[in-house]
């Protein structure tokens, strides 16, 4: 609410969520006015860590408020969402939505063009408690979205892609934000409900070079030490390598669904043409042969016959599903192999 400058901005920094308020909250490592005695680089508190680099670049920042009331009541709010300790449970809320409830929008949601956007927060909000969902981090890494909700008056932590931004693809900052939120419901016992639609991770020499083979490792190692009731629905795709990182059963998801919408392989139809036909079509056109690599490859049926997938859902009846599941999931008990102190996360 104030500023934390110096060695100070690491109290904040290693808690658990960090809040802040618009216009009186900065923080920083070194000032502006050592910034440009070292660096002659000229710089306000706003620019150098207010609200702004913190929730859209530096992702220090969890969630920003524009005055103290709204950041207190939204704070209040967050907490009922959270147990007291790792020890207890999350608060239960009392919920006149019903358990077996089932919305028609689903099954429209996603466009009939497997290339246009859609609002996943749509598909997030169709699902929880009463549509309340408490997203975290909403201003970084915008092609994933994270936050909390409630299934049938209990907590739960949504992970989720957005299509709406990269084409959900997954990147570094990505993949640090889903990973930070899953070990913390980890940590905490709070179940996992994971929406897919995923074309792969982000292409390019500033992703590799940026590290997103160890970033994108620290999601897959985040979901594979996850011992909490863990649930995954696609909804419309899940390609390469961005598929073994989202909780399949391959990393001990113990419920995996997907829409009738869905598509599953090693890679999209687009790469898997070329690939598959060196360039040398024959018969056929391009788009010919990428709808008979979706139709023979790419199709949920095959996953679920070998045994990698639940069951192809009714995007209505999503909610009742999960519910369902989390109802069986309560008594999961999970032990380890080998017992260890703690995991070595890639870093």
């Amino acid at each position: 609410m104030g500023p934390s400058a110096g060695g100070a901005v690491y109290s904040p920094a290693i808690t658990d969520f960090v809040f802040m308020v618009r216009g009186t909250a900065f923080m920083y490592v070194t000032g502006p006015d050592i910034v440009y005695s070292v660096t002659k680089e000229k710089v306000t508190h706003d620019e150098l860590g207010g609200i702004k680099p913190h929730t859209t670049k530096s992702g220090v920042v969890h969630k920003a408020f524009e005055n103290d009331v709204e950041l207190l009541h939204q704070t209040r709010e967050f907490l009922g969402f959270l147990p007291l300790s790792n020890r207890e449970k999350a608060p239960k809320v009392y919920t006149s939505d019903s358990d077996v409830r089932e919305d028609a929008f689903l099954d429209h949601v996603i466009p009939p063009d497997a290339n246009m956007p859609y609002d996943m927060k749509h598909v997030i909000k169709s699902v929880v408690d009463e549509g309340n969902f408490f997203e975290i981090m909403e201003d970084w890494a915008k092609n994933i979205v994270v936050g909390f909700g409630r299934m049938s008056g209990e907590t739960v932590c949504i992970i989720a892609n957005q299509p709406k931004e990269l084409a959900g693809c997954l990147d570094i900052n990505a993949s640090v934000k889903a990973a930070r939120l899953i070990r913390f419901a980890n940590a905490f016992n709070i179940p996992v409900i994971t929406f897919v639609d995923v074309p792969g991770f982000l292409p390019g020499t500033q992703q590799e070079n940026g590290g997103i083979i160890r970033n994108g490792a620290k999601l897959c190692f985040a979901y594979a030490e996850a011992d909490v009731p863990c649930i995954t629905v696609t909804t419309r795709k899940s390609y390469g390598g961005a598929y073994c990182v989202l909780k399949p059963k391959h990393l001990r998801g113990d419920y995996c669904y997907a829409w009738p919408t869905a598509e599953l392989a090693v890679m999209g139809p687009e790469g898997a043409v070329k690939i598959l036909t060196h360039g040398e079509l024959g018969n056929g056109t391009v788009k010919e042969k990428e709808n008979v690599y979706r139709t023979k490859f790419a199709t949920p049926l095959l996953t679920a016959e070998r045994g990698w997938m639940d069951d192809i859902i009714a995007p209505r009846t999503t909610r009742r599903r999960i519910i369902s599941d989390l109802k069986i999931l309560k008594t999961k008990k999970f032990t380890p192999i080998a017992a260890k102190k703690i995991g070595n996360i890639p870093l």
